[in-house]
């Protein structure tokens, strides 16, 4: 009988698994490859897309390299996770406070890795993929152990142009609940708090009505 694919989606229900209804988070340091960009996403092509393939590529790599290959110590098979984003504005503003101004965004696309995976695995996928896919650019990509903290999060349902009403629902929330909105204030390590978005589903195969979006802010 075949091992089964370890999930963090399943393993780690508190960050994957919201409800309909904001709640408070701790989210811990975790490992992501990012990329970093700006422009609007829907772009056929462009520099946002373009992103989205050299994390799934690097990922995938990583995943089917050190299969093959054994792993390292503590190596299991798992499940790619999903696709994640920073999003915010030129001037440093958060993304979701004008929606409609897409050709302004900066953000930061990621995917988390397992916490078996190393700068040296990272490394060495850049150089398989750079060979396998010529075409990609491997030097945008950077691995990074991210800790966000305390957050406020909830399950969006639908499509991205509709966010607003849910976001409304998180601030109403804080408001009721004695916390603030984080966005903007520095982290520990010198970054920047962001307007944070994790991507469930395939928006190429999933109704827009059907999409599921986990939505997450810093708060203090």
């Amino acid at each position: 009988m075949a091992e089964e694919k370890l999930d963090y989606r399943k393993r780690d229900k508190e960050l994957y698994q919201p409800g309909v209804k904001p709640a408070v988070v701790r989210v811990p340091a975790m490992n992501f490859i990012m990329v970093d960009g700006k422009g609007n996403p829907n772009e056929e092509g462009g520099e946002y897309q373009q992103a989205v393939e050299l994390l799934y590529a690097l990922s995938y790599s990583i995943k089917m390299g050190n299969k093959k290959g054994g792993g390292p110590e503590g190596w299991t098979d798992y499940t790619v996770l999903p696709l994640e984003g920073l999003w915010w504005l030129e001037g440093g503003t958060s993304a979701d406070s004008d929606f409609t101004q897409k050709e302004k965004y900066f953000w930061t696309s990621m995917i988390r890795q397992p916490e078996f995976v190393t700068r040296e695995i990272f490394e060495k996928a850049c150089g398989e993929t750079s060979k396998k896919k010529p075409g990609l650019d491997t030097s945008k990509a950077r691995f990074v152990t991210f800790e966000e903290g305390l957050c406020v999060q909830v399950m969006h349902i639908g499509p991205y142009d509709e966010e607003p009403k849910t976001i409304a629902l998180m601030e109403a929330f804080l408001e009721e609940s004695g916390y603030r909105n984080a966005i903007g204030d520095t982290r520990p390590d010198g970054g920047v708090r962001r307007h944070h978005e994790i991507y469930l589903g395939d928006p190429r195969k999933t109704e827009p009505a059907k999409m599921k979006t986990i939505l997450r802010h810093p708060i203090k």
